[in-house]
């Protein structure tokens, strides 16, 4: 998870950025029943629509996109994340990947119908330059996606508390419901094929203190088996529609729709304000 203050354009990834063989374990592990997509796509199906997902890292959720929709934009900050993203998706003529950030987003205005992120940029406050880029470059009618750890879910929870003592999770709640969105907790479960793997993705997402901690609890809550391991992880799912009827200046509807999405940002177009 990429936690940080944001007083920097781009903070570096604790995890993928220096792990990412490691974290290409933690992402084959997460969400083995398909929870959060079920919710995802409750909230805003992307079938047949043009989707954005910012902060890609090496693109392992784009292929998942590229199934049903029409086409799929990686933003990356990190470059030898966005090599590995585009040769991931190099097979797939409707995914492309940038370099770029949330803050300025290589797109166009008014031109993606969603815009989705997963445990990436988007943690509370500090966040509303990348809302507000999210609201730039969505058409009247699209979403925005955030996907978060739930802080308060055990037992993941109570580890990443012991790592985060200021952090506040019902202030981040609150939050994102003041800027609009709605809130669904979301239950899921990690898989692991050894106990090796779940001991290599815990190191990289907490401090060695609290891996060990986890490592241990995890293996005891599995009966200390060395395969086939589980573990239960919460995640809270943040979802704002942007309204219909509010054109960006300088753009219609009609237009924007026509128009092939992968245009660099245009700075001279502003959004409207959300709640």
């Amino acid at each position: 998870m990429r936690w940080s203050s944001r007083r920097a354009e781009v903070v570096p990834s604790p995890n993928i950025w220096y792990y990412q063989a490691d974290y290409e374990l933690e992402n084959r592990a997460q969400d083995v029943g398909g929870e959060i997509w079920r919710v995802l796509r409750e909230e805003g199906d992307w079938a047949g629509r043009d989707v954005l997902d910012v902060g890609c890292g090496d693109g392992f959720h784009l292929p998942r996109f590229a199934r049903d929709a029409r086409s799929v934009l990686g933003v990356e900050p990190h470059e030898p994340l966005v090599r590995s993203a585009l040769e991931r998706v190099k097979g797939l003529s409707n995914v492309d990947v940038r370099l770029g950030r949330a803050q300025r987003l290589p797109v166009r205005s008014a031109s993606v119908d969603v815009v989705h992120a997963r445990t990436a940029y988007f943690f509370g406050p500090g966040c509303e330059p990348g809302l507000a880029e999210a609201d730039r470059v969505l058409r009247p009618g699209g979403v925005l996606l955030i996907v978060d750890l739930d802080v308060t879910s055990e037992p993941y929870g109570s580890w990443m508390r012991a790592d985060l003592p200021h952090y506040d999770p019902v202030a981040v709640e609150r939050f994102f419901v003041r800027a609009g969105f709605g809130l669904r907790r979301v239950a899921t479960e990690w898989g692991f094929a050894t106990a090796a793997d779940l001991e290599a993705v815990l190191k990289i997402e907490f401090s060695k203190r609290v891996a060990e901690q986890a490592i241990a609890e995890s293996l005891q809550r599995n009966g200390n088996r060395a395969h086939d391991l589980t573990l239960p992880v919460g995640y809270r799912v943040h979802a704002r529609v942007k309204p219909t009827g509010l054109v960006l200046p300088g753009h219609s509807a009609s237009a924007s729709e026509a128009a092939s999405p992968w245009g660099e940002a245009d700075s001279s177009s502003s959004s409207p304000r959300m709640p």
